[in-house]
């Protein structure tokens, strides 16, 4: 089949054409726990454009082999509809995911599996003593910083809101692994004395078992701070990611639109159980 663009022949077409990089961001190699990894920076499509200033948003397992493709898309489709409020983007890479997202497990088949996991509150020290300085240095952000995860990174999440509420102004913890340790953190979030914290946005999947025991009971002791996505029958683990993120951040970014609902794009939570 001959090819012809705009009248000219596959020969005259091929002539026209010229080739620029595609760039989206800016990459920082860094070192922690061992080994190197990204943290990988975008910034709002008019961040050049004035000296508005910004705040952060740190995605966990956001390199470029894991969630930063998915989770930047979805970022700036939010914008599109101004459906979240726009943010300096930084994905940051995990390596050793047990290790770096999950507290210590008194489970013997769970140190089995992941002999190497434990070192959340290191790693939690790191995004706070080096990360959020390093993006601070360099970005106009205004002060605020938010962090979200899925599945062990959802732990990280959901363990970093209950005990140093304060490193973060807004959380969201998609699908959170609390049968961990045997659903540790949700017991030790019921015997803590009850403190306001920055909003949560909290979801659960169809995961069933001893997840859903862990996520429930937090639920339950969690105040009402809470934004509860109870999504059992319609979400599974492997695509809560791509339903929820939206969500998450129209819930901690809001944005002065009053269109969402008539395209579908209501918030859907609530901060009981059930409801």
């Amino acid at each position: 089949m001959a090819l012809f663009i705009f009248g000219l022949s596959p020969s005259q077409a091929q002539d026209s054409v010229t080739s620029e990089p595609l760039t989206i961001g800016t990459s920082y190699l860094v070192s922690t726990h061992g080994a190197k990894r990204r943290l990988n920076v975008v910034l709002p499509a008019d961040y050049d454009e004035s000296d508005q200033t910004y705040p952060i948003l740190i995605m966990l397992d956001g390199g470029v082999r894991q969630d930063f493709y998915l989770t930047l898309g979805i970022e700036r489709w939010n914008q599109l509809w101004r459906r979240s409020a726009p943010v300096i983007f930084v994905g940051v890479e995990t390596v050793d995911r047990q290790r770096e997202l999950l507290p210590p497990t008194k489970s013997g088949e769970e140190q089995g599996r992941y002999p190497t996991a434990g070192e959340s509150a290191d790693f939690r020290a790191w995004l706070s003593g080096t990360v959020l300085p390093l993006i601070r240095d360099r970005y106009r952000d205004d002060g605020r910083a938010f962090l979200a995860g899925e599945s062990a990174a959802g732990h990280f999440v959901a363990e970093t809101w209950a005990i140093t509420p304060q490193l973060f102004d807004g959380y969201a913890a998609l699908s959170p692994s609390l049968q961990w340790d045997n659903q540790s953190l949700s017991h030790r979030l019921a015997g803590m004395e009850k403190q306001d914290r920055p909003a949560l946005f909290l979801s659960l999947a169809d995961e069933g078992g001893a997840t859903e025991e862990g996520v429930l009971r937090f639920v339950s002791e969690a105040g009402s701070n809470l934004c509860f996505a109870d999504r059992r029958t319609e979400l599974a683990h492997a695509n809560m990611l791509h339903g929820l993120l939206p969500e998450a951040l129209q819930y901690l970014l809001p944005t002065d639109a009053d269109w969402l609902e008539d395209y579908g794009l209501a918030l859907r939570c609530s901060g009981q159980v059930g409801a």
